[in-house]
């Protein structure tokens, strides 16, 4: 009898060290990807801006990770600049539209004009096609011009979904890539 006992008693051990290293395991991990794979800088702005825009902080977040992955300095060869990656054009309209009087094409350079420009755009999007992700997030990339002349073109309605056939390669995988990771950062952080 007491040899079945010992041997149940450390059958639990056994299981219970299983069970606190796959515990340990698997929150190393979810800090590893929070690190490495999805950080979450400026989190405080990203937050603000997005409850204020009315926008999953996941997406600005997912956003910003394609656009410049976090580098404050990005700049691309069209011209767009900072975290959010806006064009100087847009972003002065945005500021216009915003009601932002002292705002000076300096400012985009600027983190938190930057995401908060940038989230305003990403909300204006979104209310322009009906809050439909794949149409708003392919405006940011390639343009609102672009996107409006597919859905007339190909005839789209505002609840598409069919990422493939969006005519740039560029944006169908911008697109792919924003909403993969918009789904991580709502797993790794708390959204």
């Amino acid at each position: 009898m007491r040899k079945r006992a010992s041997t149940k008693g450390k059958i639990i051990i056994a299981a219970l060290l299983i069970c606190l290293s796959a515990s340990y395991f698997y929150s190393w991990k979810d800090d590893v990807m929070r690190k490495f794979v999805y950080p979450l800088q400026y989190d405080y702005l990203v937050r603000q801006y997005a409850y204020e825009d009315k926008v999953d902080p996941a997406l600005v977040a997912s956003v910003i990770l394609v656009e410049s992955k976090f580098d404050e300095r990005a700049a691309s060869q069209p011209g767009a600049h900072g975290l959010m990656q806006v064009m100087p054009d847009t972003a002065q309209w945005i500021a216009d539209e915003m009601g932002m009087t002292d705002y000076t094409p300096e400012k985009l350079n600027d983190v938190r004009t930057n995401i908060r420009l940038g989230t305003w755009y990403l909300a204006y999007l979104l209310k322009e096609y009906d809050g439909n992700q794949v149409l708003a997030l392919a405006a940011y990339n390639a343009g609102r011009g672009h996107v409006d002349s597919w859905i007339q073109k190909y005839g789209w309605t505002k609840n598409f979904q069919e990422i493939e056939k969006i005519p740039f390669s560029e944006t169908r995988e911008y697109v792919r890539i924003v909403l993969l990771n918009e789904k991580h950062y709502k797993q790794l952080y708390d959204f």
